[in-house]
């Protein structure tokens, strides 16, 4: 990683002195195909011709490039030594004239990282897949170029790719004479820039729309992903969803689809969810679906494909200035991605889903000592990749609905289209869009924004109830808490409901008041006079970003009525809060595993339940007092088998209970029926174990010594395909062995043999609750390895081994001072590298205190 970084402040000096024309970028990718025969990394030829001005004739700047050489190098014609303009991540460019011609042709390397080019081999059947992935700055590695969002320009690609090959980039592409070559793009910027190349599956269709002024647009849809995914592939409903969003983008932006035709490829060894790339998005391939899932997985991925066809709009017609305002992409794309999910398709539930597992993101995020605001303050490159994170995309989505709340659904979205149609093609920061808000609300949003916008951290609301001698509400206010550390109060939209439990057994809304809530108190004169509440909601239907508290009548009232809460939105913002009390130390991790134990099973969102799954996990794992945990291990094992039987035959709550008896088993009664379903001599009517599901049933058995090598070699023979070897290799790595740990941990530590998708396969299977005593050793020697492979790895494999391996499981006062110790030796260390090491302390000491609080409740 050293020398690979850019500045914030070298971008805007670059960015002053020259404004680009226009890219050809030429790839020759025959070299992919074949044998390998040098001793060096696999390469292809790259040869870029980059037109541009200097505002400054005879100043220097620099191109960028990551790649192992460069063949020759030409400004304005004059032949320029690579040896002394190339340093491996910079092109020096001197002398400038006010028009430039800068041609590079280099030897750039396949990626196996998932970062620039990567290159898949697919074990199944020997094809290779290509696809690339840069942001923020890995299109670099791909070609040379001005490696800054503000720095926009069209590009024209041509390829050459291997016989029987087909190419996709953002433009149209035509092949002739075994060459692909593609439309002119708009001005975009070069991280949205996109290749893809192979022998893929491709699937196509058209979307087409009149407009009030009798103009038609079409808009020629295209799915793609690798063969052996074919016969899984729902391209119909991925068609669906896509024709869904395009209509609903059209009725509330005003401005028409901007980019020509809409392919959307997916691609394997994908580290991230997806990418905006303008006509060409990118997307994990575990969004095609080998086996049964719930409506949830089709709900993520509708989701997804929302998310990323808004960021068409916010982020590539128009595009933040620096990495400080992502913001303005990715918050807006993952409020409107929620925001079309509800109002175009069938999932019309998806601010439940919203609340319950997105906002928890958030709220991680925001309590960590690396939280940040919403518009952060980004230095470099390193800083940008991390930024990625619950506060810039989950927070800034919710705070987005609190803007919506605040200035009117109607106003903001005709801001949204003011400031399409005044930046199209252009940069922006945060300035520009808070202009056109206030133009269209009439607010002065310069308070809301430092509230909001430019300040870290969570608040609490926190009912307070009195009620009078006839026992009606005489006073209800709300009170407003921050952490010392951020101690903020912001001004809040909320919705304050009033609950009651009925005849019937529900618990129902009665009454309901929006307030602004502003300070450290707020009285909601609105519902004096009502009838006691057994359950007062503050925040009801999610209006603003807060942590729910709740006052002992209402506390009380969940412990006993939580699954009788009839409203799915309510009862999900019930959950959310009970959870991050259980993580703030306020809530017993046993209460809470009680709960998701008695009420869990009624739950009518499947999404919800395997949120209630995967926290109760947690809970048990990292909150539980060390005592209790293995009695809370055999709760939630009996709990799921139990449920698993109860639930309806061939229902998504069966599979679901399925999966998560599977993740919690402990005796060898449960090992005993995973092993007999897998082996056909038991069944459980209406459970279908197809080959997704027998890996999920046979982790917990290599993790506990039951599979062997040999039964997991066998189960890869049934599943002989990619999806099927990142399993066996998770499930090889979770076996309770120490020369089983210790290869684990040169595979990914000391060796860079393996693909970024191997590696976090073998991490996945390393780290295994059951197995703390056996993980102890490495503790100590993660902490004299992880400066070392942050400086020898690429970023992408860097975070992945720092964060995936930190001894999180040896939960005890020494490695939380194992951890100071390291902070404190290493000040110099990259910032980058000191927040992740920040935040998995963070994590270590939130569990320690869980902990405490749940043996306390013991005495």
């Amino acid at each position: 990683m050293p020398g690979e970084n850019l500045s914030r402040d070298e971008a805007r000096e670059r960015a002053a002195l020259i404004g680009v024309d226009g890219y050809e970028v030429s790839l020759d990718l025959r070299s992919a195909v074949g044998a390998d025969d040098t001793d060096g990394p696999r390469t292809f030829r790259s040869v870029t011709t980059v037109r541009f001005r200097c505002n400054e004739p005879g100043a220097s700047s620099f191109a960028d490039l990551v790649a192992p050489s460069v063949t020759a190098v030409s400004l304005n014609g004059r032949d320029l030594d690579p040896g002394e303009v190339f340093d491996g991540s910079r092109i020096t460019l001197e002398d400038l004239a006010a028009d430039n011609e800068l041609v590079v042709d280099a030897q750039c390397a396949y990626s196996r990282t998932g970062e620039g080019l990567h290159r898949f081999v697919d074990p199944e059947d020997g094809e290779v897949y290509l696809y690339t992935q840069y942001e923020p700055a890995d299109s670099r590695r791909v070609f040379a170029n001005f490696e800054q969002p503000d720095l926009k320009a069209p590009f024209r690609f041509e390829v050459r790719a291997p016989e029987g090959w087909t190419v996709w980039s953002n433009g149209v592409g035509e092949q002739a004479d075994g060459v692909w070559r593609f439309a002119e793009t708009k001005p975009i910027s070069t991280y949205i820039t996109c290749v893809v190349a192979g022998p893929y599956h491709y699937v196509t269709d058209t979307y087409s729309r009149t407009f009030a002024d009798g103009t038609t647009l079409e808009v020629p849809l295209g799915a793609l992903c690798r063969k052996g995914l074919a016969p899984y592939f729902d391209a119909d409903d991925v068609f669906l969803v896509t024709k869904q969003g395009l209509d609903f983008f059209h009725d509330h932006f005003d401005y028409p689809y901007p980019f020509g035709k809409y392919d959307q490829a997916f691609v394997p060894e994908y580290n991230l969810g997806a990418m905006e790339n303008p006509g060409l998005v990118t997307f994990r391939e575990e969004f095609i679906f080998r086996g049964k899932v719930t409506q949830a997985s089709y709900e993520g991925r509708a989701n997804v494909l929302l998310h990323e066809m808004a960021h068409m709009w916010f982020g590539d017609l128009v595009t933040m200035e620096w990495w400080d305002d992502l913001w303005l992409k990715e918050s807006f794309a993952d409020f409107m991605g929620e925001f079309s999910l509800v109002g175009a398709t069938r999932f019309v539930n998806g601010w439940v889903t919203f609340a319950n597992r997105r906002k928890s993101w958030a709220y991680r995020a925001d309590q960590l000592p690396s939280t940040h605001p919403i518009t952060a303050d980004i230095r470099d490159l390193q800083d940008a990749k991390l930024n990625f994170d619950g506060i810039t995309y989950a927070k800034g989505a919710s705070v987005l609905k609190q803007l919506v709340a605040y200035v009117g659904q109607d106003a903001f979205l005709e801001g949204a289209r003011r400031y399409f149609k005044r930046h199209a093609y252009g940069n922006t920061r945060l300035g520009d869009l808070l202009s056109v808000l206030e133009e269209t609300s009439g607010r002065d949003m310069s308070a809301w924004a430092r509230s909001w916008l430019q300040t870290a951290g969570v608040n609490s609301l926190t009912p307070q109830l009195l009620l009078d001698p006839r026992g009606r509400v005489d006073e209800l206010a709300v009170v407003q808490e921050a952490a010392e550390s951020h101690p903020e109060l912001r001004p809040h939209r909320v919705a304050v409901g009033l609950y009651r439990t009925t005849d019937g057994g529900g618990v129902e809304r009665y009454a309901r008041a929006e307030v602004d809530v502003d300070g450290p108190r707020t009285v909601v004169a609105e519902l004096s006079g009502a009838e006691a509440p057994d359950l007062v909601l503050v925040n009801d239907d999610d209006l603003t970003y807060c942590k729910i508290r709740f006052d002992e009548t209402s506390l009380a009232t969940l412990r006993e009525h939580l699954g009788s809460v009839t409203d799915p939105l309510a009862r999900a913002l019930c959950w959310s809060a009970l959870w991050n009390m259980t993580r703030d130390a306020l809530l017993p991790a046993r209460d809470f595993v009680d709960l998701v134990l008695r009420f869990a099973g009624g739950e009518s969102e499947i999404g919800v339940v395997q949120m209630l799954h995967a926290w109760a996990e947690s809970a048990v794992t990292h909150y539980a007092a060390p005592g209790w945990r293995e009695t809370g291990g055999r709760l939630l094992a009996e709990g799921a088998r139990r449920e698993l039987y109860a639930a309806g035959p061939g229902s998504e709550h069966q599979l679901a209970w399925a999966r998560f008896f599977a993740r919690t088993a402990t005796t060898e009664a449960d090992f005993e029926l995973l092993s007999d379903l897998l082996a056909g001599t038991a069944s459980i009517e209406g459970l279908d174990l197809d080959q997704e599901l027998r890996w999920v049933l046979l982790e917990p058995l290599a993790a506990h010594g039951v599979a062997d090598e040999k039964v997991l070699a066998e189960e890869l023979a049934r599943d002989d395909t990619a999806s099927g070897k990142r399993h066996q290799v998770r499930c090889l790595a979770a076996r309770p062995s120490p020369a089983v740990k210790a290869q684990a941990w040169a595979q990914v530590v000391e060796s860079d043999a393996l693909s970024n998708a191997m590696v976090e396969a073998t991490i996945a299977g390393f780290s295994q609750a059951s197995q703390r005593e056996l993980l102890a050793p490495y503790a100590e020697k993660y902490f004299a390895v992880i400066e070392r492979v942050w400086a020898e790895r690429s970023i992408q494999i860097g975070m992945h081994v720092v964060e995936g391996m930190f001894p999180s499981l040896q939960q005890s006062r020494a490695t939380l001072d194992a951890t100071d110790a390291w902070l404190e030796a290493h000040r110099e260390a990259a910032p980058a590298l000191r927040r992740l090491v920040l935040e998995a302390r963070d994590d270590l000491a939130r569990a320690l205190r869980g902990q405490d609080c749940d043996a306390a409740s013991d005495q």
